[in-house]
């Protein structure tokens, strides 16, 4: 690209870097997230554009030509943010390391450079390629001049920019004149937004000619277009890139000026040391011409530290139709030391989607599909499924052949469902992820570009999206390889681009490989069991909800003084602050009153009419969530429900069920309760329940290490009575059932940093009066405060706090200068760790209770998983070794500095288990 010149927009990349990730800091404190994203994405430009000629150009300090000719330009813009100011100084010095000149000019902004430079390199006979995040940048496009986004891998041609907008780049200009600029504080139309822009331009073709027919445009929209008429030529200047800016004083000529120049290796090693950018320095110091222009592209920007490097390889797909070509596969995956497996499907539902096709990999950047069931007119000739399948079952099911996936818990079901069982699951990329970076998107996609800058083929490029989307198996043979061909091999690179992320950390290594992997093993097995539903309880239960319902909804209008529509919270909002005058709790973004589930809670104590609507709405959403939809859900083949578990969703470890969700059936409630009623064993069986007992706080006490926490938990002491006792100041046998209620509340609130507007709330009391009882708390308790204390400092220093038996947790709002996000980055800190060792030890001990249940060769099976609580179905002849053994288990999965208890629960349904 001799011809090239390759362009960034600094400033524009700064501030998005800066408030895209996370407060990373230098050892000494320094922040980083800028630094990170800048450098990331400007090592990346220059592997995948390798121009001759580069430059990064930043906003000089001081005022501009707008500011001159319109004082308001930009007032609304918050001043920059000092730990983003710090940043400036540094990333120039790391630019310039890296071999880009910078420019930065007077009086005029960035864009008026990048404006100038771009048509002065098209006298020259030059492309210009601008790295941009900037909207207002695409009225430059032209055949010669392409915008594109690193941050979103964006590219903007002249056609880009049409189909973006809806204008050419030669209308840019007159569309976002009439829209406005909210970000630079230039208005434009009142009320005219992006569809009416385009309306008006479509039917006058310019600016000019809309302003020149402004008479025939009628209503409200009409009246705003003349009463901006005198103000948009004043607009449009503001908002048109300068492109001939006199650039002397900083360059010679593009050709002079702006030659990219080789990395100084040296400079960037101490520049990486200076600031902990450990990944980038290691590779300095691995490989002394690792990082030039010519070597692989770095990832885009990572949160909480730097990714790995990865090269862009598109990969080369074969499409197995033939046995000769089938045999040749089953011989490498055989001989593999890891082979990385996929397969296309019929849907999404795990329990009855059937098998499409199977990818595989066992080289990067080579891969194999096999097409089995795939039906459109004049498909190809393929193999038989069940032939496949037959000859790849003995490999399948071998666990000394290493298998790696994406999300091998469906794969799982999916061989299941065709009567193979999926063993040798050595790895798996999305709990790799999970692990090691919990607070991102664990999709492949994102993975994809997150670690290998590498974007993958959309699902609905290939398969359509909305009505007319298509199965996977009317997919042409050529197109299907290239998708699930894709799929494999990316598999494949992803796990190597983050093993050692995993691998090298033994905490992180301990919960990937003993916790996460075995869990998706036992998670399969359990959706697979499914839970037995009385299907007819359930139709008693709805009617007899139905007809609470309509009591409510009667009540209501008759408090109400007529009829309303109870899901309307705007009719709600008249009733209640209009025709009822009731005070105004608070209100929502747009000024309006709000009447949310809080403000009602609120008036609820007050008043009766916010009571029934909160009763009705719980009412409400138990019928149709359950009642009503359960019933639907059960599988015709196995008469059960299966609901899916999430297993990379909360940053925390816990898990998260869904369709159905069976993890947050309302209990408080007897409504809610009779629900779990439903939930029954078969015939000869019973249902036991067994759950963790005050988990959290045993964990609080082992971590803190509390001496009073301790104490009371290692002589079985009621530890809300004890708590109520050191408290209140009297011995244990004195403390009444008031004060025990709020010693429990105590107990709870501050493990979750509640304060003391909180506490005082939940205990209905005077805010100093939660106060007094949070002081005497930690006075008695002077351990957790400690912890608490330790606890957030070590998270602002490090971005992260830790479980028990080494999970991250994240929390990249921590250090941020937005203070209610910081203040809840602060209580996440002080609870995360007590909720993801809970989330730990369930985990281990569903891996536990299933190897026992297994290497016993049991009939009894465990059907659910509900934050602390293990559901089992278990056979009557079972039940009294089942009743010994399950709680032991339970309490043996780990040695804490308190006794871990497991309680059980047995009945014939799942509430009466409890």
């Amino acid at each position: 690209m001799q011809n090239t010149l390759l362009l960034v927009d600094g400033s524009s990349y700064l501030y998005r870097a800066f408030h895209a990730l996370p407060d990373l800091r230098s050892p000494d404190g320094h922040p980083t997230g800028a630094m990170h994203g800048m450098v990331n994405m400007l090592r990346r430009l220059r592997a995948d554009y390798p121009a001759a000629y580069i430059a990064c150009v930043f906003d000089a300090k001081g005022k501009t030509f707008r500011d001159d000719m319109y004082p308001d330009y930009k007032a609304t813009r918050a001043p920059m943010p000092d730990d983003l100011r710090q940043q400036i100084e540094p990333i120039h010095e790391a630019v310039k390391h890296m071999g880009w000149p910078i420019l930065m000019v007077e009086g005029v902004e960035a864009d008026d450079v990048i404006g100038t430079l771009s048509v002065e390199a098209s006298k020259l006979g030059m492309n210009t390629i601008v790295s941009t995040g900037d909207k207002d940048l695409a009225q430059l496009v032209n055949d010669k001049v392409m915008l594109i986004n690193t941050m979103t891998n964006e590219k903007l041609d002249e056609a880009g920019v049409l189909a973006k907008f809806g204008v050419p780049p030669n209308r840019i200009i007159d569309y976002l004149t009439l829209i406005g600029d909210t970000v630079d504080n230039i208005p434009g139309v009142m009320k005219c937004g992006p569809k009416t822009a385009l309306k008006w331009l479509a039917a006058h073709d310019s600016l000019e000619g809309v302003m020149e027919n402004h008479a025939k445009i009628t209503g409200a929209v009409g009246e705003n277009l003349r009463t901006a008429l005198a103000w948009l030529p004043q607009g449009r200047e503001l908002i048109t890139v300068k492109c001939d800016c006199d650039l002397s004083g900083h360059m010679v000529s593009i050709t002079e000026s702006l030659v990219g120049q080789p990395e100084n290796l040296e400079g960037l090693k101490d520049f990486f040391q200076r600031y902990g950018f450990k990944t980038l320095l290691k590779e300095i110091v691995n490989s002394p011409d690792a990082g030039r222009p010519q070597g692989p592209a770095p990832t885009s920007p990572d949160l909480f530290g730097e990714p790995q490097l990865v090269p862009l390889i598109r990969g080369e797909y074969e499409t197995v139709t033939t046995q000769e070509q089938l045999d040749k596969w089953l011989a490498l995956i055989d001989a593999a030391e890891l082979t990385s497996v996929d397969t296309e499907t019929t849907s999404l539902e795990p329990m009855t989607a059937q098998m499409v096709g199977i990818s595989l990999s066992v080289e990067e950047g080579k891969g194999a599909y096999i097409p089995l069931a795939h039906r459109y007119a004049g498909v190809p000739q393929q193999l038989p499924r069940e032939l496949v399948l037959e000859q790849m079952k003995a490999w399948l099911e071998d666990p000394a052949k290493p298998k790696v996936g994406q999300n091998l818990k469906y794969d799982s079901h999916i061989f299941a469902n065709h009567g193979i069982t999926l063993r040798g699951i050595a790895h798996d990329t999305l709990l790799q992820s999970y692990v090691f970076e919990s607070h991102k998107p664990h999709d492949m996609d994102n993975m994809a570009l997150r670690h290998l800058g590498y974007t993958t083929i959309p699902f609905t490029e290939v398969c359509g999206k909305g009505a007319g989307q298509i199965c996977f198996d009317q997919v042409e043979l050529e197109r299907a390889t290239e998708y699930a061909g894709e799929d494999s091999d990316i598999t494949l690179r992803l796990y190597h681009a983050m093993k050692d992320s995993v691998e090298s950390d033994p905490k992180l290594a301990f919960i990937y490989r003993q916790i996460e992997l075995p869990t998706s093993v036992v998670l399969q097995k359990i959706e697979r069991n499914g839970v037995l539903i009385d299907a007819a309880l359930l139709d008693v239960q709805s009617a007899e909800l139905g007809k609470r319902i309509m009591e409510l909804e009667a009540k209501a209008h008759e408090l109400a003084g007529g009829p309303f529509n109870l899901g309307s919270p705007k009719q709600i909002g008249e009733i209640f602050f209009g025709k009822l005058g009731l005070p105004v709790v608070k209100k929502t973004p747009s000024g309006a009153p709000s009447t949310d589930e809080e403000v009602l809670q609120k008036l609820a104590e007050d008043f009766p009419l916010p009571k029934i609507l909160l009763e009705y709405r719980g009412m409400s959403k138990l019928k149709s969530t359950y009642t009503d939809k359960l019933p639907k859900m059960v599988n015709r083949d196995t008469g059960r429900v299966h609901t899916n578990y999430a297993q990379a969703v909360a940053v925390t470890g816990r898990l998260s069920s869904n369709d159905p969700n069976l993890q947050n059936i309302p209990v408080r409630t007897a409504e809610g309760r009779r629900i779990r009623e439903a939930f029954i064993a078969a015939p000869g069986n019973v249902i036991v329940s067994a759950d963790y007992s005050q988990i959290e706080l045993r964990i609080m006490a082992h971590i803190s290490e509390d001496a009073a926490m301790l104490h009371a938990f290692a002589e079985g002491e009621d530890i809300h009575r004890a708590t109520a006792a050191e408290i209140f100041g009297v011995a244990p046998a004195d403390v009444d059932s008031e004060q025990r209620r709020y010693a429990k509340v105590i107990n709870f609130g501050l493990i979750y940093g509640m304060s003391a507007f909180g506490l005082a709330t939940n205990l209905g009391v005077e805010r100093a009066a939660a106060q007094s009882y949070i002081d005497k708390y930690f006075a008695r308790f002077s351990g957790v405060k400690q912890y608490m204390d330790d606890t957030r400092m070590q998270a602002k220093a490090r971005g992260y706090v830790e479980t028990v038996f080494g999970r991250r947790l994240w929390l990249p709002e921590i250090n941020s200068p937005n203070g209610p996000r910081r203040q809840g980055a602060e209580r996440a800190a002080i609870n995360a760790p007590m909720q993801g060792t809970a989330a730990d030890l369930i985990k281990l001990a569903m891996i536990a209770v299933q190897g026992w249940i297994e290497q016993d060769n049991l009939g009894t099976r465990m059907i659910m998983q509900v934050h602390d609580e293990l559901v089992l179905e278990v056979p009557e002849a079972e039940l009294e070794l089942v009743k010994v053994k399950l709680p032991a288990l339970m309490a043996g999965v780990a040695e804490l500095k308190v006794p871990l208890l497991a309680e059980v629960g047995i009945g014939k349904n799942w509430e009466e288990a409890h």
